[in-house]
Formats: structure tokens, sequence, C-alpha cells
């Protein structure tokens, strides 16, 4: 196979190096850094020389396997292989991951209960825990026909439908709009004495894809529902979209990427013709209020960790926190009952039933879970099958490398060479892929990258091989042909590969 696709990746990495000062945020009127301020300029060009992709896929780069730098967890592969701490986490930072841990798994129940510290459960809720959703800190997964939805959820939003709404949404003072009677997501289970607001039901028809050598693989095209709804039908303009929950591993470091690299690689407008645009996040803070860099969630839609735990309190459990200070949840005006609920705060406990030091110890957990090392990262077929990777394009949007803050206040994440294999954008994933639901600057077709590290230990961690956000995909093979939109010439170029350079492509990720 001809290397001219992955010089045209290259050249292509190296263009958007030089828009440092042009990030995609800035031409919508927002103030986000163009250029590095944590690094000399000496500094600055050792990091453009070691993330620059690679060219020689004869052996394996220097310090590939560890893939999350001096954090990667090097223990062996088991069913814990996501629930490790950063292996360079000092000792005296060890009990908050444990105690961290700790309320990551820990059962919340309705109030009134004699367990003052656990009672706030609901009213509305998906799960009890972080933990029932992250089973082992990993990928969650649709129901399969099981009784339970609980690592799996509709989100429930409507776009904007006035010019005040729509200017809300471009200055990231909203993300949507929540149906009016169900709010932002749909929950199927409930306090006693209350009703849950519904289920969630998925009808799979199968579609047959013809690969270049003949070969079929049929995929599965999701159809969702909310039904056995309580309290009346869903608003006509709401829209409904199923998410899984992701792994947590890594968390801490992405949120260390600097955010003019991730910038450096957006290219809204295709300036540079290769039919991929990428395109920035652009989000508020929750505690601060401030405009910052949208890199987690499905689109990308919580700028830190925190934003991300805080939103799963309060829409995932119904757990109030410092940054989501409502302790009914997701209940709304209209779920009269729900409102009438007792709620879980303890005055001399805090005004939240998860005060700030519960939100700052789950913080901490689930910045620090480790990263586990590559295997067979030097193997000639996983090489075969990364010289493939690249040279297909798959680069494009998943970027190997970044190098994080060297003035991150978590030492353990600073200054660290990461392979996550993302650019932290949002790309149009094409209509195969699109959930019609707006979320902040995402339109309805967009996604933000999602990292690839630890991708290939989704069975041996979660028990099964479910990707994709709504977890259609049964493995890997029908996860890239659900690709479309921008990853339309990626997707083509690995339908026409033979099925011994397919495998090669899919051994390489599951090194990952």
């Amino acid at each position: 196979m001809s290397h001219a696709p992955a010089r045209r990746l290259i050249a292509r990495a190296m263009f958007c190096a030089t828009l440092a000062g042009f990030p995609a945020a800035l031409a919508a009127g927002f103030d986000l850094p163009a250029k590095r301020t944590d690094l000399s300029e000496a500094d600055l060009k050792r990091v453009a020389d070691v993330t620059r992709p690679t060219r020689d896929f004869s052996k394996a780069e220097q310090y590939e396997a560890m893939q999350a730098g001096g954090a990667t967890s090097i223990d062996p592969v088991t069913e814990d292989s996501f629930s490790h701490i950063s292996a360079n986490i000092p000792f005296e930072e060890e009990q908050n991951f444990k105690l961290g841990n700790a309320l990551f798994r820990k059962l919340w129940v309705s109030s009134p209960s004699s367990t003052q510290a656990s009672d706030g459960l609901g009213p509305l809720f998906n799960a009890r825990s972080c933990m029932s959703c992250h089973v082992n800190d990993g990928r969650g997964k649709p129901p399969e026909g099981g009784p339970s939805a609980v690592s799996m959820f509709l989100r429930l939003s409507r776009a904007a439908a006035t010019p005040e709404e729509e200017k809300a949404i471009a200055g990231a003072d909203i993300l949507n709009f929540p149906d009016p009677v169900y709010g932002h997501q749909l929950q199927d289970l409930a306090v006693p004495g209350l009703a849950a607001e519904g289920r969630m039901t998925i009808r799979y028809d199968e579609e047959t894809v013809t690969l270049g050598d003949g070969e079929t693989v049929s995929l599965r095209r999701p159809h969702y529902a909310a039904t056995n709804l309580a309290y009346g039908p869903l608003d006509a303009a709401t829209t409904i979209s199923a998410r899984v929950a992701p792994a947590m591993i890594g968390l801490g470091l992405i949120e260390a990427i600097p955010a003019a690299d991730i910038l450096a690689h957006a290219d809204p407008e295709d300036a540079d013709g290769d039919g991929i645009s990428g395109k920035a996040a652009i989000v508020r803070d929750h505690r601060s209020g401030e405009i910052a860099l949208g890199r987690f969630g499905w689109k990308a839609q919580n700028a830190t960790v925190r934003d991300q735990n805080a939103d799963a309190f309060a829409n995932d459990i119904g757990i109030s926190t410092p940054d989501h200070p409502d302790a009914h949840g997701d209940c709304t005006k209209a779920e009269e009952k729900c409102l009438d609920m007792p709620t879980g705060v303890q005055k001399r406990l805090g005004a939240e039933e998860a005060p700030g030091p519960i939100l700052d110890l789950v913080t901490f957990y689930s910045e620090n879970l480790a990263v586990p090392a590559r295997r067979k990262a030097s193997f000639p077929e996983t090489l075969k099958g990364k010289r493939i990777f690249y040279e297909t394009g798959c680069i494009s949007c998943h970027v190997p490398k970044f190098v994080t803050r060297r003035d991150s206040p978590d030492k353990a994440q600073s200054f660290q060479l990461i392979w996550p294999y993302s650019d932290f954008l949002l790309h149009d994933m094409g209509d195969g892929l699109a959930d019609g639901q707006q979320v902040g600057l995402a339109s309805g077709r967009e996604w933000r990258t999602p990292p690839l590290w630890g991708i290939g230990l989704t069975r041996t961690v979660s028990g099964h091989s479910f990707f994709l956000h709504d977890g259609r995909a049964r493995d890997l093979t029908e996860a890239i042909l659900w690709h479309g939109g921008e990853a339309d010439k990626a997707r083509n170029a690995f339908s026409s590969l033979s099925k011994d350079d397919r495998k090669a492509l899919i051994t390489f990720l599951e090194s990952l």
C-alpha cells in the first residue's frame, strides 16, 4: 500500500499546527487560548516533534506502550484493569483515591432514611450509584432484552425555538431545552410512592453491508421510543437520544491537554480541503461560569471531569451537589408529586445531598483512574495494523498523541506524553449515526471523537463488545462501518481492504 495517504495526514497535522492562532472558537466570538503558555519556545518545539505522526511502522515508537505516560498502569490484565490508580500518584494522595472509590460505589437510598449520609436518591433516577452505570469503571451497554437499562438511558431535549433561545445557545449559556414534563432525560426508576417516568424500548433492523472483497457484515439500526409514560406524552418537539456510559480511564489526563493543542486541530471550514472539519465544543464551566473548551461527554458538553460528575449526580442519580444544588434532581414543575417528595439535605452535613467534599473526592477518583499499558505494541501484526490505521485516514480525527500541561494542578498529570487517539473535537458523522439532537454547538449529526485507549479491553473489563454512543455496534468492525459524514473516506478505505488487512487494523485497535 502507498504511503501517500500517511504523508498527507502528516502534512495536515503540520498545517493544523500553523493554525494555533486560529482557534475555531474565536470566529464565534469566544476567547480561548491560541498558544500554550506553560512551555518555553524550546519545549514547544520538543512537543511538536514528539507529537508529530510517525512515518516509521517498522517498530513501536518510544514510550508508545505507556499510553498514559507515567500514569500508565502496568498491572496484570483482569476485569479490574480500568480500576487502578494512576501509577505516579504520590503515596499521600492514595487515601483520597480510595475514599473517592468508596463514594463512587456508594448506593444511595431514598429519603427519609436512618442512613442520613446516604439518603437523597432521586426522587426520579436511572441508577443508585456511579458504579451501577460504569461497572468496573468501564463502558455501558444496551439492555439486550434484559429488564434493566441501567448503563444506558435516553436524553431528552428540543432545539431552540425563538431568536432568544438561539442566542442563548450561541452564547454557550445553555446546551438545549428539556422536555417540559420529563426534563433532560427519561428516568426509568423512582423512589417508593412515586411512578417512574417511563421505559426505553429498542427495536433493531438488520442491514447488510458488502465489503470490497465480497464479505458481508450485518449492521443493526436501532429505533428508540419512550414508552409506559406516566405523566403524559412527550412534547412534539422533544428529541430522544440513547447514550451508554463511557469508560472512566484517563479523564484527568484529557483535562490536562492544553486547549490550544486541541484547537490547533480544528478546521471548521475545511481550509485544507481534506473533508475533515472538526469543530470545538464551547461550553461554560459549571463552577465559574467562564467560557471553556468542552471535552467530556458524547457531544463534548462538559469542560471538566467535575462538570461531568456533577451532571451525572443530578440527572442519573438525583443527588444534589454544589454545582447542581437542586435536591429534586431532574424533576420538572409539571411533576408536582416528585417535587413534594422529601429530599436528603441534612443541614448539619451541608446544603446539598452530596456536599463539596464528596464531589471533590469522586472527582479526584475519576481523574486518576489509570489507563492500562498497551499489549503487543511491537508485534508485527500490530504494527501492520497501525500503518493501515494511519494510511486509511483514521488519525485525521483519532489524533494519536498529546503532551499535557506542565503546570497542571495535579502533578500526576503534568507534562505527560499520552496516546488517547482522539482530537476531542466535534465531527459530522453522517446520517447513520445522527440523533437529531442539538447539544450546545453540536448539531444532531455531530459527535465528539471518543478516545480509543483501553478499547481493546472492553470485553475483559465490561463483559461485552458493544461500541458507539448507543452500543449498536457489536464489534469494532461494525463500529467502523457505521462511520459516515466526515469519516466516509476512512470508512470506505477500510471497506476496500483485504480481509487480512482489516484483521490487522482490528488487531491494532485491540492492542490499545
